[in-house]
């Protein structure tokens, strides 16, 4: 048994099998490529889903983790701390938004825009309350949580999961007949913000 088939054997005995990578093992990497444990080099085009848009070990980033791991490296948000305020308003100026509210995930931050969405709809649009409906896109992939399983169109992610979160309607993508029939008498087209819904990562 090679290196890459004993890493790959202990991490499908031991953890859960909620992904299902493809079989290389990276060890090292640097800028836009990555080498697994068998010493083969690829270029990283997937770049962890545009978390690393800014490439592997980039010194610059690297550098700063250091410099703060040396200082600080985790306070809740039962505090402030010195790094938080700068954050904000560097991000607040670069997105051209008055406020931010950072989120660990994608999943988090799309379960943060439908509350977003359904609390407007609420006080700005005079939707009843717990009436809200939101039209999603055949296709999505945004996580695994419950509410976001819930507007799925994959069996995969939603046998055994149930029940889901109610006040969702799928539509195919880019089908704009549909999406003028799933707009009710309770989601009124202007009060429609459009937003694109990117489609489930498949390997070509």
């Amino acid at each position: 048994m090679n290196s890459t088939q004993s890493h790959i054997q202990k991490a499908d005995k031991y953890g859960a099998h909620n992904y299902h990578p493809l079989p290389i093992v990276i060890a090292e990497a640097e800028g836009v490529h990555v080498t697994d444990s068998e010493g083969k080099r690829y270029i990283d085009m997937l770049s962890a889903y545009s978390a690393l848009n800014a490439g592997h070990r980039h010194p610059r980033i690297i550098q700063a983790l250091k410099d703060q791991a040396d200082k600080v490296t985790l306070t809740s948000r039962a505090f402030y701390n010195d790094r938080l305020g700068e954050f904000y308003e560097k991000l607040a100026a670069f997105t051209g938004k008055s406020m931010i509210l950072p989120m660990n995930s994608g999943a988090e931050a799309v379960e943060t825009a439908l509350k977003a969405a359904r609390r407007y709809a609420y006080q700005k649009r005079g939707i009843p309350s717990n009436q809200a409906e939101i039209i999603v896109c055949e296709g999505n992939f945004h996580g695994r949580t419950i509410t976001v399983t819930s507007f799925s169109s994959s069996s995969e992610y939603r046998e055994g999961f149930g029940p889901f979160t109610p006040g969702f309607k799928l539509i195919p993508y880019g089908n704009l007949e549909a999406l003028e029939q799933a707009i009710t008498r309770i989601l009124p087209p202007f009060s429609l913000s459009p937003s694109k819904v990117n489609p489930e990562l498949s390997s070509p």
